[in-house]
């Protein structure tokens, strides 16, 4: 009969938590988590099946965290810009859990539809609200709430690596431009005309004697 676990779940998923928050990933390792709960690492296997485990188990009280962190957006105009600087400044005061959150690699990487996935309610939350205060169909908030998305990612991974260091303002400016760029660009229907792949000169050269050749 397997000896009965010290600790619940929650409690070494909460530890491991806390030592990500304070030191990032690389210091959340078996011994470490059972030194802060005062005894040793084998316990932490009785409940989780490796670190890996634990590491999914921490990330998923960090996203819950996160939640509770953009959650008063409800509260504000516009709101899917209040989740975009929320997101932001998360990078900036828990840039550790920010960087468990949407900065972890994978062994052979995963599709961009799998990243969204894994962000839970939060991604239908963003898009309904699209749809709601700026008058799309579905599909094109889903196109609006990616592209914007990956911006506001990019400002917040500057932020959470200390490349950069931006003000309130100049975040709410950058946001505010690149989300209108895209907005205006859905209204005008043009989405579908600017997805070319860049080509060299030579090759569309090619291409154009090739037309008129078919013409003549």
């Amino acid at each position: 009969m397997p000896p009965k676990p010290k600790f619940t779940r929650e409690e070494v998923a909460a530890t491991a938590l806390a030592i990500i928050k304070g030191s990032g990933v690389s210091a959340l390792t078996a011994r470490e988590v059972g030194k802060r709960l005062g005894t040793t690492a084998s316990p932490i296997f009785t409940i989780f099946t490796n670190m890996e485990d634990l590491k999914r188990a921490a990330r998923a009280l960090a996203l819950k965290e996160f939640e509770e962190y953009v959650g008063d957006y409800r509260e504000y105009t516009p709101a899917f810009k209040r989740v975009g600087m929320k997101m932001v400044s998360y990078a900036i005061y828990e840039p550790e859990l920010y960087k468990l959150l949407f900065m972890q690699e994978y062994p052979s990487g995963q599709s961009f539809s799998d990243t969204m996935k894994e962000l839970g309610e939060m991604v239908d939350i963003c898009i309904a609200l699209m749809q709601r205060d700026y008058n799309l169909n579905e599909p094109e908030a889903k196109v609006l709430f990616e592209q914007t998305w990956i911006y506001t990612f990019g400002i917040g991974s500057l932020c959470a690596m200390k490349v950069c260091d931006f003000t309130e303002e100049e975040i709410s400016n950058r946001l505010g431009q690149v989300f209108m760029g895209q907005l205006t660009m859905i209204k005008s229907g043009q989405m579908n005309y600017i997805t070319g792949v860049p080509q060299k000169e030579t090759e569309k050269q090619n291409e154009k004697t090739e037309k008129e050749n078919e013409i003549e």
